[in-house]
């Protein structure tokens, strides 16, 4: 049997989807199966539109339930408030000077369910991400990417509510 791919997450991030767990569990399925009742005490279900939002919307709420189970059974938690701030990791908050653009970027490194670019979360395993990991500051790091070669210098490296 394949062994379980590993996800990394932060603290935060895992207590946020634990939370959104729980609230589906315990909140949104009793919701939903009132739905589904009362749309079942209208009559007929192979025509009633309610019926059919609802047991999509379960169907949703399910399907939700079982990857944030997923994800979270086979997480790795970084905890951020002890990380190390002589090495870039997960969970680090850097900040780079990107030599193409002559500007200051900043970045949070977090695991592959975290990423959201536009938002300054970059994975650990983009090119960037993983170009970054075990650099100081100081370091100048190469990145190959798909649009080609960049550098970055590291400024700081910092935990996330720092």
């Amino acid at each position: 049997m394949a062994e379980a791919v590993k996800h990394v997450l932060t603290r935060s991030s895992a207590d946020k989807y634990e939370e959104e767990l729980q609230q589906l569990k315990v909140v949104r399925r009793k919701e939903v199966a009132q739905k589904i009742k009362e749309a079942r005490e209208l009559g007929d279900l192979s025509e009633n539109a309610e019926y059919d939002a609802a047991k999509d919307e379960q169907r949703t709420i399910e399907a939700r339930i079982e990857e944030l189970t997923a994800l979270l059974k086979n997480a790795e938690i970084v905890e951020e408030e002890e990380l190390e701030l002589d090495k870039i990791s997960v969970g680090s908050r850097v900040v780079l000077f990107d030599k193409e653009y002559q500007e200051t970027v900043e970045y949070r490194i977090v695991g592959f369910s975290e990423a959201r670019s536009l938002a300054g979360l970059i994975s650990n395993e983009s090119p960037v991400g993983r170009a970054l990991i075990g650099h100081g500051t100081g370091d100048v790091v190469r990145v190959e990417t798909p649009g080609g070669v960049s550098e970055y210098e590291v400024l700081d490296i910092l935990r996330q509510d720092d």
